[in-house]
Parts: C-alpha cells; structure tokens; sequence
C-alpha cells in the first residue's frame, strides 16, 4: 500500500509541474500577462509548494518512513492551501457562469484547481501511517495568506492588477464587501486546515491478530528468559513469581494467564 501512494505522489507532483508550465504559457496571450504577475497567484505559490511537498512524501512512502512532525505540519499547511485554492476557483466559476461571464478553463487549470485539489483530501483520508499534526498549527496557517494578501495589495495598488477580484477595490465595495469577501476566504482556510488535523488524530486500533502475535512473542521472549537465569529451568517461564510481565500493556490477559497455567 505504501509503495502504491509513493508512486501516485510523485506522478501527482509530475502532472502538477506540467500542468504548471503548461498554463504559463497558456497566460502568455493574455494582455496582462507578465512573469510577476504570473506567479503572483495564490494558486501557482500553493501548487509550487505543493509539488515539493508531494515528491518528499512520495519518496518517503517508498521508503516506508513516516513523515517527522514537522514536514508532516507543512505537508497539513500546504495541502490547506492547495484544497482552498480550488475551492475559491469553484466559487469564482460557478459565481461568472451565473452572470453570463465566460471563463477559459485550459486542462492545466483543471489539473491545478481540481484534480490536485481532490487527489489530495483523498490522499490524506486514506494514506496509511499519517503522522498527527498539533492543533497548534492552527495558529500558524493564516500566516502566509494574510502576508500574501497585504503584499499583493500593496502590489495591485501600484500596477494596477489584482489576481482576484475579492481584492481590488474596483470590484468589490470598502470596506464592507472587502471584509466580508476576505473573511470567507480566511475562515475556509481555518476550517479545511481544522479538518486535516482532526483527520490526522483519527487512527484505527490495532487489531486483535496483533495483539495476540505481540503476547505470543512476549511469551517467548519471557521464556527464554526464565531458561537462561532461571533457577535450574524447574520455574516455568511467566509464572507467578512476583516479576512484572514483559510487554504487559500489549499482552491480552486471557492469554498471558492460558500460558501461565500450562
């Protein structure tokens, strides 16, 4: 299972960085268009992030290593962004399509609002041995959205240009609808990233084949023990001779005391 997530990571993060290319130079005939401007879009930064990000964690599922708290946190953050950027994107079409306002939706569009997007919420729902990220973070993940937004005004005001509409004062009225737009923005990005993390605190118990497999093993391990140091091997191994179990929290009771009684 581990080796099949690896693989499909990191052919996401190759169809991320060719959907990337791809729309570059699909915006290259737009009248607006300049490199800045290009990867001034929350969505490029995200999606740019986020093939890093999946190309680790590819290559770690490989591996079989658990992402380390830390990545696993930026891996939560990422995802965030990436999830909020299509969901934006969904808004903005559905709201352009309402008011008879076409909008190109090239393939690479697609790949970056939606397919990623979607691969990725399925990915951290599913993916085996996610590693809990701390609701700390949540104090963390409107960091860069909130210095993305100033910096992009600041921007906008002197070019001319605003990647969204939510954020130029030609589109939207100050300062009620800039508020009340900005703040939808920023409690989705607190709620997709709540979700991630109460998802990532969802583990399964192990099974009771486990539980058994690891009793047996402590048996034995007890066993040989009472064997080699025990008083002439006369002492079955386990028995009630005032020591502590070994690996008692994993040894099922009825178990443990079946051996014993042999």
């Amino acid at each position: 299972m581990r080796t099949v997530v690896g693989v499909l990571r990191l052919v996401v993060a190759a169809l991320g960085t060719a959907a990337l290319v791809s729309y570059f130079f699909y915006t290259l005939g737009f009248s607006t268009f300049s490199t800045v401007n290009y990867f001034a879009y929350f969505t490029q930064q995200s999606n740019m992030a986020n093939v890093l990000v999946l190309g680790v964690s590819g290559v770690l599922s490989l591996r079989g290593r658990p992402e380390g708290r830390g990545f696993a946190a930026v891996h939560a953050l990422v995802t965030t962004y990436v999830v909020v950027s299509g969901i934006v994107y969904g808004i903005i079409l559905i709201e352009s399509l309402s008011n008879d306002f076409a909008i190109g939706v090239p393939w690479s569009t697609q790949v970056l609002h939606f397919w990623i997007p979607g691969f990725l919420v399925v990915d951290w729902v599913l993916a085996p041995g996610r590693t809990r990220v701390s609701w700390a973070m949540l104090s963390v993940v409107l960091v860069f959205p909130v210095v993305w937004g100033i910096a992009t005004i600041v921007r906008g005001a002197d070019v001319g240009w605003y990647p969204y509409f939510f954020l130029d004062p030609a589109q939207v009225r100050w300062p009620d609808e800039f508020v009340m737009y900005n703040a939808i923005a920023l409690a989705v990005i607190v709620g997709v990233m709540s979700a991630l993390i109460a998802l990532s605190h969802l583990r399964p118990g192990p099974r009771p084949s486990v539980l058994l497999r690891r009793g047996r093993r402590a048996e034995v391990v007890g066993t040989e023990a009472g064997g080699a140091g025990g008083a002439g091997g006369d002492q079955p191994a386990g028995a009630c001779d005032g020591s502590a179990p070994v690996s008692g929290a994993d040894v099922p009771s009825g178990t443990a005391s079946g051996t014993r009684s042999k």
